[in-house]
């Protein structure tokens, strides 16, 4: 049976039905109970809504989509026939696949290694670990951990070691940080799931940049928060290397400001969630004078701001002599910023290490509300990003970087060859190529992409409201490309 923390409230579910768009043959004269049933139905298959989920009750959710009790009770219904909805007296309805059913299509969740020999996977945007730099730190992390296991092993707000070197790097980016502003967690979702749980209430609006990251919009909807999309200022599509442009070339995307303005005065968000720093999925580099415009619009309104600086090392694109703006907390007096960080898209995702940097009062509260659920973070996994951080870091993030220009400038010169008519921009870092595909359907590429073997991240899934269906976002992070690769490409 579902748990609580998997319950869909009526308008969350409204929500997710907005997005979830048939083809037009399967909704023409087609009765209401029957387009219902296949919009859950593709949400389900689709990964956006969990197996598992609670689904509302039949009277709440024909209030919330203004249809008859009859006709979401008749879709409940073809959907217990068809397996995918399992109900028992009194505990309510909860989605499910029918038996021998594949699980639930989503490029976005990682290929298991032993199944990637016959999978091409452009669907995660990771890179592989960096070595040797690698194997030598967990080796140096293995001698040190005797002195870390005489105690119980567990460390709400970190290791010691990591805390500090994480501030260290804070600091030698412009942000002067102490360890005691410092809380290691399980990943920077483990993170941002901590944050919200302790800030964000459920109703409670969070404004998010549209596009933005997947699996936060995903986290944020079923807690019951409501999104409020701001798009961004659309530059001009083009192809030339971000080396010519630099980050604050004028036709980079750009935070559309008069329009965060409006939503923080008018829908007064608690949180205004961005990524000002290489941008998942756009790779955008917002400039230091409009993170000081929003920042002064959210203390206006009375937001948080809570900045995610997952990708923040990740500027292939920028030459070294082009200083990058500061992170956002270091033009904020009011402490209002919360940022996220991770070790996971520079180092490895495989370390499973993420970060808050927060106010101290904020740390100790956060790292108390984690006690009720993973405790602490593996200490191995600890030490290692720790080693990673301190003396190699230069020549590791060389590595990376390295990595991710030649896949991002190799994809820049396969696309208009093989696909002219599609349009993206090159941007000055992260882990992607955001794709405009001349109108095709992002999902229906992912939907063929599956059986082709290909996984492919559409692009609604980066949006709020369904929006971005004719976008696909290809991964720069050296996705393996074993077995099918070479047919897939022909």
């Amino acid at each position: 049976m579902a748990d609580w923390h998997t319950t869909v409230t009526p308008p969350a579910l409204a929500r997710l039905l907005a997005t979830a768009r048939l083809p037009e043959p399967a909704t023409a004269r087609r009765p209401a109970y029957r387009t219902l049933a296949g919009q859950i139905r593709l949400l389900v298959t689709e990964g956006r809504l969990p197996v598992g989920a609670r689904l509302p009750a039949e009277r709440e959710l024909a209030s919330a989509l203004d249809l008859s009790r009859t006709t979401v009770a008749t879709a409940y219904e073809t959907l217990r026939g068809d397996g995918y909805l399992l109900s028992r007296r009194g505990s309510g309805s909860w989605t499910a696949l029918p038996e021998g059913a594949p699980p639930p299509s989503d490029a976005l969740h990682p290929v298991p290694p032993d199944e990637q020999g016959s999978i091409l996977d452009l669907g995660v945007a990771a890179l592989p670990a960096p070595q040797p730099w690698l194997g030598r730190a967990a080796a140096r992390a293995v001698e040190l951990l005797p002195h870390y296991a005489t105690g119980h092993g567990h460390y709400p707000t970190g290791v010691p070691v990591l805390r500090e070197a994480v501030a260290r790097r804070y600091t030698e980016r412009g942000l002067p940080t102490t360890p005691d502003q410092i809380l290691v967690t399980t990943g920077a979702m483990g993170g941002l799931h901590l944050v919200q749980r302790v800030l964000i209430g459920r109703g409670d609006r969070v404004a998010v940049e549209a596009p933005s990251y997947a699996h936060t919009l995903q986290a944020l909807r079923l807690s019951g928060a409501r999104l409020v999309p701001v798009p961004y200022a659309p530059p001009p599509f083009r192809r030339e290397p971000a080396e010519q442009a630099g980050p604050q070339d004028p036709e980079e995307p750009q935070w559309d400001l008069g329009e965060w303005r409006r939503v923080l005065r008018g829908a007064a968000p608690k949180a205004a969630y961005v990524i000002p720093d290489f941008h998942n999925p756009t790779g955008a580099l917002i400039g230091e004078q409009q993170r000081r415009e929003l920042l002064a619009a959210a203390r206006a309104a009375g937001s948080i701001v809570l900045a995610d600086e997952t990708t923040a090392e990740l500027g292939w694109g920028v030459p070294e002599s082009t200083p990058l703006p500061r992170p956002m907390a270091a033009l904020d007096r009011s402490a209002q910023v919360v940022t996220v960080g991770s070790a996971g898209k520079l180092l490895w995702g495989g370390l499973r290490i993420g970060w808050v940097r927060a106010a101290p009062a904020l740390v100790r509260r956060l790292a108390t509300e984690r006690v009720y659920s993973d405790v602490g973070t593996p200490v191995l996994d600890q030490l290692i990003a720790a080693e990673l951080l301190n003396e190699p870091l230069p020549a590791v993030r060389t590595h990376q970087l390295d990595r991710l220009r030649a896949t991002a400038h190799a994809f820049a010169a396969a696309l208009p060859e093989h696909l002219p008519r599609w349009r993206f921009r090159m941007p000055p870092g992260g882990l992607a190529l955001w794709v405009s595909t001349d109108g095709l359907s992002g999902a229906a590429l992912a939907q063929a992409g599956e059986r082709a073997g290909i996984r492919i991240a559409s692009g609604n899934r980066f949006g709020s409201d369904g929006a971005f269906e004719h976008h696909i976002r290809l991964p720069t992070g050296g996705a393996t490309a074993r077995g099918r690769a070479a047919t897939a490409g022909g």
